[in-house]
């Protein structure tokens, strides 16, 4: 009489581990809380024959660990589908053979399926251990955010997948070796009810000499398996984008593309003011439509610049030389209000996809409307916002952060080739909000939600269009590789007024902490300097 089926398996392949580290990784989860499990061990015909005597030892020593010995080395793919194969729980997790799991990890998943009954994807928070046992480096990963999955296998460790559609989906694919988990879980993603995120650490990764997690570099075949897998997950949920890869291993970019049909309208508030940028004098808005003409990279525009009576006639004169008979000017007549200037031009405007963008702004690199608005075509993206830079090369916008009733923006100041913890500079992510100074929508959500609150017409109008769209259920997207320099003055003082602040509170109820900024978890506020130099720019407009 065969026993009952366990509620997870846990399938790891093996080769050639340290035996006292593959010890310890099957003593992980023998001193699981949560007992209702199997261990299947797949040992991909390892060169070291004290391997296979720990594997049989484990199994003789408890009937739930399962060994499965191949006759050929077959690499990960092969020895990972064996264990799939061979799974008989309702959940696979998956566990490298000198990982470790917490003494809570299956506990802590099964009472995360009991409470999301149609979860087919989970994944937790992780850390790392090294040679001695010590514990470092704690990743407090972000609730489900697709388009991060996108730039970077972020989920990771621990994953539990539903066995039924681990299958329907074949498996692991064989030409991604090093990245096969971020294709399978790419995959599995694209057809799961439900994703959720379990924010405990799990699982220990350990970092010994020559393995990934001390040293990215050490499989560089993994990096383009991974570009491989995101590129293939592009073309099959019919996103138009090259992938190429990000600045540092284990990251990619998504060069988007928009039908040439679709219409974007820009809308670009101003008085025609002039400055200094570079040490060169410039109109501001003229130096923006022009970069926008020459880097937009997409036709179908339309450019509505609203005006006030103020701006010299000689601007207005040379954009219409710039943009001919894509700009549209508009007259704007009342005392300053940037919340109703963008909801005058986007009524103006005829695009399905609006962007607005400060006159202040330079784009810096091609493609920037595909890149920036490419994001909006995918279900529950209602808004994208781009990396902005100071003319001295440090980050202006890498999104903005709303914590007890704090609204500023991350990393500011940063150098832009900075890749921050867990390369959350490296790549495209979704975000809690998004600075006006550049946003990308699409007309339909802008609708719903109400358009920018005119009661606010200086400052937070964005923090509160952000806390719309959430409210509304769509997400908020940094991109990464939609580049523009925006001259705001980096040492005028941000003046807000205690109105404006009790206006913004008293319409939203923010959180304890950020979810997207979770590296830090709860610490971040008021207890360690250089992290809070990271949050020290009130968000504005």
């Amino acid at each position: 009489m065969s026993s009952p089926a366990p509620f997870f398996s846990i399938v790891t392949p093996v080769y050639d581990p340290d035996v006292d580290l593959l010890r310890q990784t099957i003593r992980s989860v023998t001193e699981q809380k949560l007992q209702d499990w199997e261990l299947i061990l797949v040992d991909d015909r390892s060169r070291d024959e004290r391997v296979r005597e720990v594997l049989r030892a484990a199994a003789a020593a408890d009937p739930r660990v399962r060994v499965i010995e191949r006759e050929t080395n077959g690499h990960i793919v092969a020895a990972s589908n064996d264990g799939v194969a061979a799974a008989r729980g309702e959940f696979i997790a998956l566990l490298d053979h000198d990982d470790l799991l917490v003494p809570r990890a299956l506990r802590a998943m099964k009472a995360a399926i009991d409470a999301e009954p149609e979860a087919d994807y989970l994944y937790s928070d992780e850390d790392k251990i090294d040679e001695q046992g010590r514990k470092y480096d704690p990743f407090r990963k972000p609730p489900w955010s697709p388009e991060r999955l996108r730039g970077q296998m972020y989920t990771s460790h621990l994953s539990v997948l539903r066995t039924a559609l681990v299958r329907e989906v074949g498996g692991f694919h064989e030409g991604f070796d090093g990245s096969q988990d971020h294709d399978l879980v790419l995959r599995v993603t694209e057809r799961a009810r439900k994703v959720v995120h379990v924010p405990q650490v799990l699982y220990h990764w350990r970092a010994t000499p020559g393995s990934a997690a001390q040293d990215p570099d050490a499989k560089p075949y993994a990096w383009t398996a991974g570009q491989r897998a995101v590129q293939a997950h592009a073309d099959r949920v019919g996103i138009d984008a090259t992938v190429e890869l990000g600045p540092v291993p284990g990251t990619y970019h998504l060069d988007r593309r928009l039908d040439p049909r679709t219409r974007v309208s820009v809308v670009i508030p101003t008085r025609g003011g002039d400055g200094f940028a570079w040490g060169q004098r410039r109109v501001f808005v003229v130096e923006a439509v022009r970069s926008l003409i020459e880097r937009a990279g997409h036709d179908n525009l339309d450019i509505v610049v609203v005006y006030d009576l103020d701006t010299p006639e000689s601007v207005l004169q040379e954009l219409r030389e710039i943009a001919g008979d894509k700009i549209d000017l508009v007259r704007y007549a009342k005392p300053f209000n940037f919340s109703e200037k963008c909801n005058v031009g986007v009524v103006a405007s005829y695009g399905d996809i609006v962007v607005l963008l400060n006159d202040d702004t330079e784009i810096a690199e091609p493609n920037f409307i595909g890149r920036l608005c490419g994001p909006l075509l995918d279900e529950g993206v209602g808004l994208t916002g781009a990396r902005l830079l100071y003319s001295d090369d440090t980050i202006q916008h890498a999104g903005l952060a709303f914590w007890r009733n704090h609204f500023s923006h991350m990393f500011y100041q940063h150098p832009r080739t900075r890749v921050g913890a867990a390369n959350v500079l490296a790549v495209s992510r979704e975000c809690s909000g998004l600075t006006g100074a550049c946003l990308a929508f699409r007309r339909s959500t802008y609708d719903e939600v109400g358009g920018f609150t005119e009661t606010l017409p200086v400052n937070y109008n964005d923090v509160d269009f952000s806390f719309k769209m959430a409210w509304a259920g769509y997400s908020r997207v940094w991109v990464v590789n939609a580049t523009a320099y925006h001259f705001e003055s980096q040492t005028r003082v941000a003046i807000t007024h205690p109105w404006e602040h009790k206006l913004i509170k008293g319409r939203w109820l923010t959180p304890e902490y950020d979810p997207y900024v979770p590296h830090y978890g709860r610490v971040f506020i008021g207890t360690d300097e250089p992290l809070n130099r990271q949050f020290a720019k009130n968000a504005g407009h």
